[in-house]
Order: C-alpha cells, then structure tokens, then sequence
C-alpha cells in the first residue's frame, strides 16, 4: 500500500500566519494566564490583516510584536474583539468554548509514534531548512516501508545541490527536486497565507483522520487545540500500555459543557489488519477544559513553538 505525506517549513505562508497568531495567544496569556484568545491572522504582500476575540488583562502592541516577526515594511491591521458574551457564559462555569470532535492517534511503526511517511517528511524538511532556511515544502511516498518518491521545492536553492542534500538525507527510488524549477521569489512576496490552513501538517499526515478544527491562536478553553492534544496523550498511553499497533481516540464536546459527550478509543493489536480494533471507553482522564489544562500543563507552554514543525511527536506534554 501506498502512502504519501507532505511538510512545509516555518517561512510557508500558511505557518508564518499560525506562528504570528500563537505569538499572540503566547503574549496575551505571559500577563494574563486567564486570558480567552482566538485570533486568526491572513498575511502577504506587505499586509497582516489579524482578526478575533479576546478576553484580557493583557494588552500587548500587536503592530510591534507583529513587525518584529515579519518586518517594519508590513502595514498591520488589527481588529480584535471581546469574546462573545454568549459564549463567556458557558466558559465561565467550565464548560468548552465551543462543540467540536477531537480526534488522536498514535502507532507502533516509529519511535515518535506518528505515521512513517509523516516522520520522513518532517525530518526531510527540518534538514533541509537548518541549510536553507527559507520557504519550502516536502513531500514522502513510500510503499510497505520503502521510499519510493522524494519531492523538494526549496526557495533559493540550486536543484543540484538540492537533490545531492535530499539524496544523503533520505535514499528513494525518484526525486523530485524544485519541479517546477528553482524559485527565489517565496513567502509572502509570492503567496497569501492563513491561519488554520496546514491541518493535516499540523496532525498526523493524510492517511490519519482528524477532527478538522485549527490550533493556532486558540487558548485552551477552544477544544479544537487542548481537545486534540489530550486525544494524542491518551492515544499513546494505551499505545504504550496495551502493546498495541495503533490506537484511535475520539471526544466530542458540546458548548457549555465541561465533559466530553463522547470519550472511545479503538485500539489495534498487532495481527489485527485493515484497522479492525477493539473500541473501549475512555477512562481514568479528566477530560473537562480545566482538567486538560492542569494534566498537560498548558500554562507552561510556549505555543508559538507547537506551531512550527507539527503538534505531535515533539516532547511537548502530550507527547
């Protein structure tokens, strides 16, 4: 069976949107612990449009913080909000701040415990961004394990020089090196970015289903970010604790409301093929916003680091 993933560097207009917009929710809570934020942020050509609720005792300099990532050049413009009061009163008594379905995974196939191709395509476009640290994708597909095409598009790179890097990196049948031919124009200079918008970088790769709500620029009681981190937590506990192949976790929330309405994992045992598992109720967690809070830590968390090179598999509190 194939199996292809892809990975985008930190310089990716879509991650610089995600890194701004967890800068700011990391600006607001080193004040305000308390602090509610949900921010999203579109960037390029010169312009930063951020947009949101927050609810704060901090009042950090949005233009200045925003400036010192991209440059003094870029015109800011900000539009931020209270939060709703209508959701404040479910989030004043504990409850989520949204309804939503999380969802987490975890497999025995490699030390990190996230899916081969994801791995490959990770490690791939970490090594090549710490020599060439610009905008660039990667892209795995292997085949029962063994690589059998590499693609790298690399702003600012030579595709000789390129491909020789990729190729002591990561050995593979085909490579693929600037395909479209060597770019220097990237970034925001080419392209607009978003908030939100590398989901499936963000999680396990496509071949993992996931809830499909966004981390970036959300605070902890959004269950969309500490939801889906909690579901990765209990996904590789049982993992490790069961001796199991993989493991699927799933919670669903209901606005207002502290607990999960829905709280199963499924867990597959080697031998088992084709994803049949076992589903079991979660148990043993505390499962409500606050809960999730306190047993990964979240106020210890500089989150403008979970945006850059995917949530999962990097020695965060959730693992």
């Amino acid at each position: 069976m194939k199996k292809t993933a892809e990975f985008v560097s930190p310089k990716h207009p879509d991650k610089i949107c995600d890194f701004i917009a967890d800068s700011i929710l990391d600006a607001y809570l080193a004040v305000d612990k308390k602090s509610r934020v949900a921010i999203e942020v579109m960037g390029g050509h010169k312009l930063i449009t951020i947009n949101g609720e927050v609810t704060s005792n901090g009042s950090p300099n949005i233009s200045e913080l925003v400036k010192n990532i991209v440059g003094v050049e870029y015109k800011v413009i900000s539009n931020i909000v209270a939060q709703s009061p209508e959701i404040a009163r479910g989030v004043d008594t504990g409850g989520a701040g949204d309804q939503g379905i999380m969802k987490g995974y975890a497999t025995s196939e490699t030390p990190s415990h996230l899916p081969l191709e994801y791995v490959l395509a990770r490690d791939l476009c970490q090594r090549i961004y710490e020599v060439y640290p610009y905008d660039g994708k990667t892209q795995v597909t292997i085949e029962d394990g063994k690589v059998i095409a590499v693609v790298a598009s690399f702003q600012n790179t030579k595709s000789r020089e390129l491909l020789e890097l990729v190729q002591k990196i990561i050995p593979a049948s085909e490579y693929l090196i600037n395909p479209a031919g060597e770019w220097a124009q990237g970034g925001f200079d080419a392209d607009t970015g978003l908030s939100g918008r590398k989901l499936i970088v963000d999680n396990y790769g496509p071949e993992i289903p996931i809830g499909g709500g966004s981390f970036s620029g959300k605070d902890f009681t959004k269950v969309d970010r500490s939801g889906a981190y909690i579901a990765r937590k209990i996904a590789v506990d049982l993992l490790e604790a069961r001796g199991a192949k993989e493991v699927y976790t799933k919670l669903a929330y209901a606005i207002g409301k502290s607990e999960p309405v829905m709280a199963v994992a499924v867990v597959v045992y080697p031998g088992h093929e084709g994803g049949n598992g076992i589903e079991e109720q979660i148990v043993g967690y505390n499962l409500s916003p606050q809960g999730i809070r306190a047993y990964l830590k979240l106020d210890e968390v500089k989150f403008a680091e979970t945006s850059l090179w995917g949530h999962f598999g990097r020695g965060f509190s959730w693992h």
